[in-house]
This record gives C-alpha cells, structure tokens and sequence, in this order.
C-alpha cells in the first residue's frame, strides 16, 4: 500500500494537501500552462476536430455542444463536482466538504501548488470527458437533452470513478495505475459512447449512404492542437516541473507519431492509400492509449503501445461500423474507449522493470513489482469501470428520453440540420 500511495503522489493524483509543503513557483508555473493547454485541448481542439468530421448542416451543432459542455462542467465542479470527486468521502464517492470551494482560500496549498490551481486543471478533464461522448450522437441528438445527459452522467459516472480512481476510492487503494485519464476519461467516454449509439439508433441512412467529413482542413487543424494540447494533459499530471513530466512528455509525443503511422499502414495494406483522416484518427489513438501509462513507461515502451493502439483500434473501427452496424459517429468508441482499455492494461506490462530497454521508470518500477498482480490489479479496474459506465450511462439516456419527450430530433429535423433546427443559424453562406 505504501509504494501505491507513493505512486499516486507523484502523478499528483492525492486530494490531500501535505502537511508543510512550500509553494513552488516552478511547479505553479507549469501547471498554469498546463491548465490552459487541457482546456485547449476541447475549446479550440475537440470542437474543430469534431466539426470538420460531421456534414455540413450540422457543424455549428457540434461546436455549440462542446461550448456549452464545458460551461455546464464547470459550474458543476465548481458547486459540488470537485468536492464528490476529490473530498475525502468513502470508497465510492468523496463527500460535501469543498461546495463552492469551501474552505479554500488563495494560500491553500495541493502538495506544493495552489488548491484552486488543482481545482482547476482537474475541472478541465472533467470538461472533455463528456465532450468526447459528443462523437457518438452528433447530427441526430437535441440540444437540451445533449445538456441534460452531460450534467446527469457527470453526476453519476464522471466524479465517483474519478474518486474510485484519483480521489482515494477503492481503485486507488487497490493500488490501480492511471495517470493521465486512461480509466477516468478514455474508459468512461469511450463506454457511455458506444451505449449512446446504440440507444439513440443510427444516422438515417447508415450505413448505405455515405456521410464524409466537410473539411478535412477544420478537422487536422484540430487534431493538431489537440496533440498539442495532450502535453498538458499527460505531462500536467506529474503536477509537477521535473523529470516526471518530462517524461511523460516526451512518451506521449513518441506514441501518437507511432500510432498515425500504424493506422496509415493498415489503411494502405486494406485500402490501398493511406488517408488524411487515418493519420490524425491513429494519432487520437495514440495518444489515449499512452494516457494512463504516461508517467509510467519509457519511450520503446511508448512506441509498442502507439503502434499497438494504431492497428487495434483501426480494426476496432471497422468492427464497429461494418460487422457490428453501429453508428458511433466519429468513433469514439473504438478509439478512445478500446485506446483507454488498452493501455490500461498493457501499462502493467511496460511499467515493470525486468524487460530490458522496454522497462518503465521511477516509482511504479521497483523492486517489488510483480506484472501479474498489477495486471490483475488493472484487469478489475477496467472491468468494473467498463460495467458501471454502461449501466449508468444507459440509465441515464432513458431517463433523459422521458424528461425531454425523445432523445433524438425527429426524422425531419435530421434531414434538414441540426445548425437550423436546433439554432437558427449555418455555418457556411455561399
């Protein structure tokens, strides 16, 4: 237990505030910058990179939907999110002691940072989390019950596997290694996504009919920032200046290149060309599959699990589309959701110190590691998570159906736009 917790504080995942830390301006600084590139990551990144993917009628919806996530989760983690994520609580659920922020002032400190500045970059996962799942409906979901499924599934999915896992739940206390986001983001994401197309039902005609992106250009502009972006996310999660971060960094850059380049590698063995599409997809893929080992594994390691999260999730995709008929629009599923699985369980294998030049570093690489009991470890945390996010998650868009008299617009409203329908406004005047 003592090592895990060990762990858990060098990712700068503990809600507890060490008892005679020193502000560090250097750590401060760095978390501020990587605040700032988390955010960005969903405003401007995931917004774009989701717009330029859907048809033309509906890119204005996308982009609004991402907007106005991110204002609803960070009021939510503001009044009550951050205090069920993050407050000491139980095994399940932290409790009611930080409402409002309470009895946090400018010179509360997280570890060596300000608490409001740890507030702070964690309320930014919890606005791309439910922004992701955005993927799995888009052009076919009403606006108000898009708002009210993101504030119910942060409520009820979101801040308890984000205290199971980061707040001291009973994840953490099992000793489970996440540290950017693999289970609490990717998993959870990529789960309620697939769910949420299959309750709300495919495009009207899918998959006969061909619905491709409007512009590639909005969609590798986005990508490109989420990538850069995604520095922030990993390497932020040291929550600290130093080799850890650095690390992480330089681990999460290694995986997305390999990642693009599996996926074009196996679009140019089973198409025959590689595409533009395929190259910023298999970096999605990358970079989600290294998250939750980013601060665990070196940089070959990195490069096993990019090009391993390229040719799975690509495969991954065609399953989901062509074998399986389920319209998860811009794949979120088979690249997050099975990207988060993934390196979930194979950080078990690339943190452990006895492969040689594949090996791990830093705390989780000692002696007493042992591959099975950590991927066992791993194996539980995913499951239960995989589980308690399909269940909730489908609970929650029933329950969503019934208080705004239909979860999906009407057969009408699809065929002329969600940009008119739900905004009165387009995206394009020509």
């Amino acid at each position: 237990m003592k090592k895990w917790l060990t762990v858990l504080g060098l990712a700068g995942l503990s809600s507890v505030a060490w008892a005679g830390d020193e502000l560090s301006g250097a750590n401060t600084a760095w978390i501020l910058t990587a605040t700032a590139l988390v955010l960005f990551m969903t405003l401007p990144g995931l917004s774009l990179f989701y717009g330029g993917l859907v048809r033309t009628k509906n890119v204005l919806s996308v982009l609004m939907q991402c907007f106005s996530i991110a204002c609803i989760a960070s009021l939510m983690w503001l009044v009550f999110g951050y205090s069920l994520s993050f407050g000491e609580g139980g095994a399940w659920v932290g409790d009611l002691s930080r409402l409002f922020m309470s009895g946090m002032g400018r010179d509360s400190l997280s570890g060596d940072i300000p608490e409001s500045l740890f507030f702070m970059f964690q309320m930014t996962f919890a606005i791309i989390t439910p922004a992701l799942i955005v993927g799995a409906f888009a052009e076919r979901m009403k606006f108000s019950s898009v708002l009210l499924f993101s504030a119910l599934w942060l409520v009820l999915v979101y801040f308890p596997v984000c205290h199971w896992v980061w707040g001291g739940g009973w994840l953490a206390e099992m000793g489970v290694m996440d540290f950017a986001g693999g289970i609490v983001v990717h998993i959870t994401a990529g789960v309620a996504a697939l769910v949420a197309a299959i309750v709300i039902g495919n495009r009207s005609g899918f998959p006969t009919t061909a619905m491709p992106p409007h512009n590639m250009t909005m969609t590798i502009t986005g990508a490109g920032m989420l990538w850069v972006g995604w520095f922030g996310f990993n390497a932020g999660s040291a929550l600290a200046a130093n080799g850890d971060a650095a690390m992480a960094m330089t681990v999460t850059h290694i995986s997305a290149a390999a990642g693009s380049l599996a996926w074009v590698c196996m679009e140019k063995i089973k198409f025959g060309k590689p595409s533009v599409l395929g190259i910023v997809t298999g970096m999605v893929a990358g970079l989600g599959t290294i998250t939750p080992a980013s601060g665990f594994v070196g940089p070959a390691g990195a490069m096993v699990i990019g090009i391993s999260a390229g040719i799975i999730c690509f495969f991954m995709t065609q399953l989901v589309k062509r074998t399986w008929k389920i319209d998860d629009s811009l794949d979120v599923f088979p690249v997050h959701g099975i990207g988060g699985i993934l390196g979930s369980l194979l950080v078990a294998f690339f943190a452990s110190p006895d492969i040689g030049l594949f090996s791990g570093f830093g705390a989780a690489a000692d002696s007493g590691y042992s591959i099975g009991g950590q991927f066992k470890v791993q194996l539980i945390g995913v499951v239960a998570t995989l589980v308690y996010t399909g269940v909730v998650t489908w609970v929650v868009l029933k329950v969503v159906g019934v208080l705004t008299n239909g979860i999906r617009v009407s057969q009408e409203d699809e065929t002329a736009g969600l940009d008119l329908v739900s905004h009165e406004e387009t995206g394009y005047k020509f």
